[in-house]
């Protein structure tokens, strides 16, 4: 035994002089990257577990090749409750406009697997579409505010209200000067096809809508940060597609360097007026430095407050961190999306570029005050994680979210009307307080928004009452579509709000509904709907004959 310790020893002693040896003769750089090391033979079909910021929302599914232990990290809290009116009459909530839920789940239900409930945001699922809301008249007023009262199409005895903001627009030519940092998540969780390789064609395609007057930086991040690309006139398009094209993945994930280094390079090309930005692109993994989400929250809104917006799009499978990525686009001040394909990448980096990447209104609130005498409950869907007191409405300091030119917000309300018999909550012994209300009869409800325009700090206020006589006996088209989309979220996350819709009703919704779909995303919406509902009842139907 002593014997093969000391063979054993000797071997070590080798090894580890030959690859100082080679370390001592590599040529010096300014910036490299660590090669990546080989990949690692298919795993055998095993189990995929996702695992949820909440306690005990561990989902199991089965038939993935790889990887053996899945680690994705999911945030979200319970659905929001019925409300009662005459108690809470009054709900506030911070605008949205991610959409990486939507194409995150997607790539669940294409691979054949079921989502995580917590991997479901009702919001940026139906946020994922547009509506065609009218644009506004001129620029004075960003945006344009819409309403439809109709009956719920899951519940006759149930309204729903939708409300819907609509951007001006702008033309690609007329938008400000960008300075952009991409910030490059480059560790070795980087490296399989559908991370890095898919990240550097994503990029590339934004790269030819760039222009003389816009900047772009490249900041990569694995064990330490490393500047690749120095802030570059936008119209060098092969030099900047060059610096791309050698990133390689390698090493551990040192994301809080990375962030300082991108804000730095934001900071020495400010644009004052234009688009000043930090692309963030990764997987979410940070596992060196400041990797508490915390402390990288602290961080991030503490540079926004410089004019630097954060943008994140998330990238790949088996240890993807969504709870991260999101969170820190929110308190960016900017947007999150989900890149799993390059079509993806196109809709967000090319078609909706001007969106993404610009802001026309800032700390956009909505307040709705629903009138007793009409509505006895309601529920806002979605959002949940975007509720804000009702005092912060009116307070300017509080952050929420921003809307960029051409961008759709689209928030939905179940309304149980009074005396329609489909109340939820249980009736008071003692009576409800008086209703009051009587003298805005015809009103239901008066949705209040706020807004700075980028270059204010106070904010302004729109006003705009729904009446009962609006209501619609059909909804129309997009409320239909809008509707079917928020029921798919609810079946993915158990059916619990919208239990008399079934699946084929939400199909059969979905498809009436379809109307102009240029870009096919709606169909693909259909199929969507379909995969889920193979994965959900097939299961429940094997376990009942066995039973």
């Amino acid at each position: 035994m002593r014997l093969q310790a000391c063979v054993m020893l000797v071997v070590v002693t080798a090894l580890s002089a030959a690859c100082s040896q080679k370390v001592a003769q590599a040529p010096a750089h300014d910036y490299y990257v660590t090669p990546p090391s080989p990949p690692a033979p298919p795993a055998p079909p095993s189990t995929m577990r996702f695992r949820s910021a909440a306690p005990g929302a561990v989902v199991v599914t089965g038939g993935v090749l790889a990887p053996e232990v899945n680690t994705e990290v999911y945030e979200r809290p319970a659905d929001n409750p019925v409300k009662r009116t005459t108690e809470q009459p009054v709900s506030t909530f911070s605008v949205d406009v991610d959409t990486g839920s939507y194409s995150n789940v997607r790539r669940m239900l294409e691979a054949g697997d079921r989502p995580p409930a917590d991997a479901v945001r009702a919001e940026e699922f139906i946020n994922y579409f547009n509506y065609g809301y009218a644009v506004p008249a001129d620029k004075s007023v960003p945006f344009r505010v819409h309403t439809e009262l109709a009956q719920a199409p899951w519940d006759a005895r149930k309204q729903v209200l939708m409300i819907g903001i609509k951007g001006y627009e702008q033309s690609r030519a007329s938008l400000p000067a960008m300075n952009l940092v991409f910030l490059i998540d480059t560790s070795g969780s980087m490296y399989s096809p559908d991370k890095l390789p898919l990240l550097k064609r994503a990029f590339a395609q934004l790269v030819p809508q760039l222009r003389a007057q816009d900047k772009v930086a490249i900041v990569t991040y694995a064990g330490s940060a490393g500047l690749v690309l120095e802030p570059t006139s936008g119209d060098q398009h092969g030099k900047i597609l060059a610096a791309l094209e050698k990133l390689q993945a390698g090493g551990s994930t040192n994301g809080g360097a990375g962030i300082e280094l991108a804000y730095a390079m934001a900071r020495q090309s400010f644009v004052e007026g234009g688009a000043n930005r930090v692309i963030l692109a990764t997987d979410g993994d940070f596992n060196v430095g400041v990797a508490n989400r915390q402390a990288l929250e602290t961080l991030v809104g503490d540079r926004r407050k410089s004019g630097i917006a954060l943008t994140t799009l998330g990238f790949g499978t088996g240890n993807y961190n969504d709870a991260m990525a999101e969170r820190l686009a929110d308190v960016g001040d900017g947007n999150h999306a989900y890149i799993d394909t390059l079509s993806e990448a196109r809709r967000v980096l090319v078609r909706e570029m001007g969106s993404t990447l610009f802001t026309i209104a800032r700390d956009v609130k909505i307040q709705v005050e629903f009138n007793p005498a009409r509505v006895a409950e309601y529920r806002l869907i979605g959002y949940e994680n975007r509720v804000l007191n009702n005092e912060d409405f009116a307070n300017d300091k509080v952050d929420a979210g921003d809307i960029g030119p051409g961008h759709e917000v689209t928030a939905l309300y179940e309304i149980v009307p009074v005396g329609s018999g489909a109340e939820q909550l249980p009736a008071l012994r003692y009576g409800d307080k008086a209703v009051v209300g009587a003298a805005h009869g015809d009103e239901v409800a008066d949705v209040r928004l706020r807004y700075k325009l980028p270059d204010k700090d106070s904010s302004a206020l729109i006003s705009q009452p729904v009446l009962a006589s609006t209501l619609r006996a059909t909804p129309s088209e997009s409320l239909r579509f809008a509707s079917a989309v928020a029921g798919f979220a609810d079946a993915l996350r158990g059916g619990e709000r919208m239990p008399g819709w079934s699946w084929d009703q939400i199909i059969v919704t979905a498809r009436d509904a379809r109307g102009d779909d240029p870009e096919g995303e709606r169909a693909q919406f259909i199929q969507m709907v379909k995969a889920g509902q193979g994965l959900v009842e097939s299961p429940a139907r094997d376990a009942s004959a066995l039973d």
